[in-house]
């Protein structure tokens, strides 16, 4: 059966444009379209789609102001459309935090080499999500997140999110225990969904984290530098967008620049990162893989690092670097991710020793370095 979409948007070009794509893919079928936010939310409630593509400046009733209300009435995997500019990133971080899973540019040529990678990115980006309905559709989410978290190594199955017969009774949380190691850095790469993630985990940081944190997020340019700050007014630790030549210190969360490589150089205790240019044959920019590496070389095994939500493999090198050197690497499980492309390459390469729901990774770090 083909996911249903609903296309809202209002420029009848960009509906036409996207439905054709859309359509042109076996998987997928738009079953409607939308000209505003009100008649989004209005046609999600009556039509029940697989999948929302929401663009974001509209008239009557904005896109993220729609994400909102259908989040309340009838959560649907929803996908933004948003401009490559400062205020665009803005309130394209705004609509995640409303509940829409991904964003592409409305140019999203503009993230591919041609036409046809473009077209297939968006037809992929939409399957992906897709996924994500069922447990998006089911009413007793917190009961499901407390199972999980109480068997942080074991993965969801299908019936873990079976909807309960009578009222559970909520089980006791594992408790964590630190390995004893020591870590001089944090290292965490994302893709798909990783903004919340990254959100949720960073803001419950204490501004005494004993060492520092670099973080790669797959994003455009225009967005890291106004995500950093967002996390920055946020977090209690200091969050920036990574510069060449910064010196990484305890407390703080260095966010690798879209479209450029982050690299550590130096040794532990006196390193700095290197920005360098994306480089044409690189599929990602930033690219795990290469902050990982880097930081591999430089830290050894004194490195904690995580894999979150993401399409994907990258990290997967990266991580294997890191595991040789002696690392620490962990990965978000299957139920909480929205999508589990980079952490399910990790597991399968036997290169991840413990698999978190996203609600205790925070937890299990603080554990880990001696903070809880």
């Amino acid at each position: 059966m083909a996911i249903k979409v609903l296309v809202v948007d209002d420029s009848s070009f960009f509906r036409r444009r996207v439905s054709e794509i859309i359509n042109a893919d076996p998987r997928l079928e738009v079953i409607d379209v939308a000209v505003n936010g009100k008649e989004a939310v209005e046609k999600a409630k009556l039509l029940k789609p697989d999948v929302i593509t929401m663009d974001i400046e509209m008239p009557v009733m904005d896109g993220i102001s729609a994400v909102r209300e259908i989040m309340k009435a009838c959560p649907t995997p929803t996908l933004m459309f948003s401009s490559l500019t400062h205020d665009g990133a803005k309130a394209t971080l705004d609509a995640l935090d409303a509940g829409a899973l991904d964003f592409l540019p409305k140019k999203f040529e503009d993230i591919a080499r041609n036409r046809d990678e473009a077209v297939s990115l968006l037809q992929k980006r939409i399957a992906e999500i897709a996924r994500k309905k069922l447990f998006m559709r089911r009413p007793s989410v917190a009961t499901q997140t407390t199972t999980s978290a109480a068997r942080p190594t074991v993965r969801a199955t299908a019936s873990a999110v079976a909807p309960a017969k009578s009222a559970p009774v909520a089980p006791i949380a594992q408790r964590f225990k630190a390995t004893g190691k020591k870590y001089q850095l944090t290292a965490i790469g994302t893709s798909t969904g990783g903004p919340v993630a990254l959100q949720k985990i960073l803001t419950a940081i204490p501004a005494n984290y004993p060492h520092p944190i670099i973080l790669v997020q797959h994003m455009p340019a225009t967005f890291t530098a106004a995500f950093a700050a967002r996390l920055n007014n946020l977090c209690k630790i200091q969050v920036k967008e990574a510069e060449d030549g910064d010196v990484l210190k305890p407390g703080c969360a260095y966010l690798a620049p879209g479209g450029l490589q982050m690299m550590i150089d130096g040794r532990p205790g006196a390193s700095r990162l290197k920005i360098l240019d994306g480089g044409e044959r690189m599929n990602y920019k930033p690219c795990v893989d290469v902050t990982f590496g880097s930081a591999a070389k430089v830290y050894g095994d004194k490195v904690l690092s995580m894999i979150l939500t993401g399409m994907g493999a990258d990290g997967r090198e990266g991580c294997r670097m890191l595991k040789a050197a002696g690392a620490t690497i962990w990965s978000q499980d299957e139920q909480s991710c929205v999508v589990y492309g980079m952490p399910q390459a990790i597991d399968k390469a036997g290169l991840s020793s413990e698999s978190l729901p996203l609600e205790r990774v925070a937890e299990r770090i603080l554990i880990e370095v001696g903070l809880k």
